[in-house]
């Protein structure tokens, strides 16, 4: 090679570091995804996902290989966890923390990054914040802070006067065990509420759990968040119409016919999550990438469900939505 031929490739290297490691061998990444509930595709939020590989260089078919496996239904999770495992990926990423749970404790080796856990230090997925430690790392769906709190109060002020109102929780979910056990009874003190817990751990769960949230006259009901809900929103939804139960969910979608939303921009999660990826496909450790936070949180309010339950919202509740569907 002529000396000036081989000083014009060597620059092309050091000038463009993403386009000479994109053009290498395809990386691979395992997806364990919630889905849409079939088992078969990915749901709208998760597609955010794609955007925040792309603006890394990262386009899956191209320079990247994405083996999906999906949470739900519930009855999936053991054998996808299995599958993705046996496929030796450069690196997994897991929506929600009982599928992250499930991954972190299958191996040790492989890097994970989680997106949308309430609490990773305390379901142990990491060390801390800030020093995960081993070889998991990831996006978190809270902040800390009275969260569950504040959605308690957006209800308390949709329906004034009530003293008791449900949670449904998954008992299969860390994280949902974690807030019963360290959140609600310091919540239903310092807000002066009853807070009677309704369990589902599968669909046919559900339609038990709202009757028993009617049958013990909750006025109010907030699903408290987690892969099983998210996929079951047309359900749950119509649930709290038929038992009359003003509601609050966690995720956006539950603003096309629930009455209230609050809860982190998990798009925004997902996007974000293509630069841990990004970081880790480069050579980065995950005990050295500190945990991230959700920066953007959506107050959801539904006037056509409100009226549906002959509510008035409040206008200060008004004024702080950050969008009202009418």
């Amino acid at each position: 090679m002529k000396r000036r031929e081989f000083i014009a490739s060597a620059a092309a290297l050091l000038v463009s570091p993403r386009r000479s490691w994109a053009q290498g061998t395809r990386r691979r990444l395992g997806f364990l995804a919630v889905g849409d509930g079939s088992g078969q595709a990915l749901n709208q939020t998760e597609l955010a996902l794609f955007d925040g590989l792309r603006s890394h260089g990262w386009i899956d078919g191209r320079n990247l290989i994405i083996e999906y496996r999906f949470s739900q239904p519930p009855d999936r999770l053991p054998a996808s966890v299995t599958d993705l495992i046996a496929r030796s990926p450069d690196v997994l990423l897991v929506a929600g923390p009982q599928a992250a749970v499930a991954l972190k404790s299958a191996t040790a080796t492989i890097p994970i990054v989680f997106v949308a856990v309430g609490d990773p230090v305390g379901v142990g997925l990491v060390q801390s914040l800030s020093r995960p430690g081993g070889n998991v790392t990831g996006l978190a769906a809270a902040v800390p802070g009275d969260f569950l709190g504040k959605r308690l109060e957006i209800l308390r002020e949709l329906v004034p006067g009530t003293s008791k109102i449900a949670l449904l929780v998954n008992p299969g979910s860390p994280t949902h065990r974690l807030i019963l056990a360290e959140e609600v009874p310091r919540i239903a003190q310092q807000l002066g509420m009853a807070l009677p817990i309704v369990e589902a751990s599968t669909a046919e769960e559900l339609d038990v759990a709202f009757a028993s949230a009617a049958a013990q006259h909750a006025g109010a009901i907030v699903d408290v968040g987690d892969a099983l809900t998210f996929v079951q929103a047309p359900r749950i939804i119509a649930l709290a119409a038929k038992y009359h139960l003003p509601a609050n969910y966690f995720f956006r979608h539950y603003a096309n016919g629930g009455l209230s939303v609050y809860g982190p921009d998990i798009a925004d999660l997902f996007r974000r999550a293509g630069g841990s990826v990004d970081k880790i496909l480069k050579g980065a450790k995950p005990s050295d990438l500190p945990v991230e936070q959700p920066t953007k949180f959506e107050l959801l309010i539904n006037m056509k469900a409100a009226k549906a339950l002959g509510l008035i919202v409040p206008p200060s509740l008004l004024a702080r939505a950050d969008e009202v569907i009418e």
